[in-house]
């Protein structure tokens, strides 16, 4: 599945009742959940046992893979955040929606991939080790290009800076375009040009 390894694959279903027991869930949160999902199954563990020419890394010893099959297609993210958090592993979700799945994956934030047929979905591992693997994969999904020798947090934060700086910007500049006074006009230009200056 996914392009994986026949090793790696696993058919285990996580109840959504047990889920909601273990983490104590509260209502609406239950309610929201619901809405979202239909089902959860770990369908790979991806480790040393079940690819032998793989590594532990330092941080990533195993991940996993979930299939996720979603009630609709504009799901709340944060169901998916929850997710996340609920479970003390390394996943990569596999958000199933009739014949197309999204990959989501949460490293830092959540990062996701676009829709795209179920049969030409595929999870690339490249890398000798899990903590290799593992930051390729969160690239490939977030669409991630390290730059200047950054780590991969680092860059992360790097874009999340720049695309706060961008929509600054956006906003400065609509209103530079419907402002009337000059000397606010000028203000705005300044502004925008400071805001530029950091993104160099």
């Amino acid at each position: 599945m996914y392009g994986l390894p026949i090793s790696t694959e696993r058919k285990r279903q996580l109840p959504k009742k047990a889920i909601y027991a273990k983490f104590d869930l509260n209502s609406v949160q239950r309610e929201s959940f619901d809405a979202d999902i239909a089902r959860i199954d770990i369908v790979a563990v991806i480790c040393p046992a079940t690819i032998p020419a793989l590594s532990e890394g330092r941080e990533v010893k195993e991940f996993y893979v979930l299939d996720v099959q979603m009630k609709r297609k504009e799901y709340d993210t944060k169901n998916t955040l929850l997710l996340s958090r609920l479970i003390a592993q390394h996943m990569v979700f596999a958000l199933r929606y009739e014949e197309q799945v999204q990959f989501a994956i949460f490293h830092t934030k959540l990062f996701t991939t676009a829709w795209q047929p179920v049969g030409q979905a595929s999870l690339p591992l490249s890398g000798l080790n899990l903590d290799t693997v593992w930051e390729n994969i969160v690239k490939e999904i977030g669409r991630i290009e390290i730059a200047n020798g950054h780590t991969l947090v680092e860059q992360i934060a790097d874009n999340d800076q720049r695309a706060k700086l961008l929509a600054q910007i956006a906003t400065l500049e609509r209103k530079m375009a419907n402002e009337k006074q000059p000397r606010r006009k000028r203000e705005y230009f300044e502004r925008i040009k400071k805001l530029k200056e950091q993104i160099l």
